[in-house]
């Protein structure tokens, strides 16, 4: 009988897991397009549609690079997917992927 419990709650584990992954993200990703990669700055401009966890609307702007983005990833007219939030006051990038 516990060991029955232990799968079953260990099943529901890895199921839930990659739910788990997305909220820490805090939102959808959000589709954009690179305009500027400012290496020196650590930061890259993007013309993006709306941010709905910041409640922005669609706009071209400058983001700063979080923990583990680097900006050497990208260039200039690539199309991204991305997830931003506020971290220390800032609109940060927190996830930042090329797009398929």
């Amino acid at each position: 009988m516990i060991k029955t419990l232990k799968a079953s709650a260990l099943a529901v584990a890895m199921i839930a897991l990659p739910f788990a992954a997305l909220a820490d993200a805090g939102g959808p990703m959000v589709k954009g397009e690179v305009t500027k990669v400012d290496e020196s700055a650590g930061k890259i401009t993007i013309k993006h549609e709306a941010i709905p966890n910041l409640e922005m609307d669609a706009m071209t702007m400058v983001f700063k690079t979080g923990e583990g983005i680097s900006v050497k990833d990208v260039k200039s007219g690539d199309k991204v997917v991305f997830h931003a939030d506020k971290v220390n006051g800032q609109i940060t990038l927190t996830r930042l992927e090329k797009a398929k």
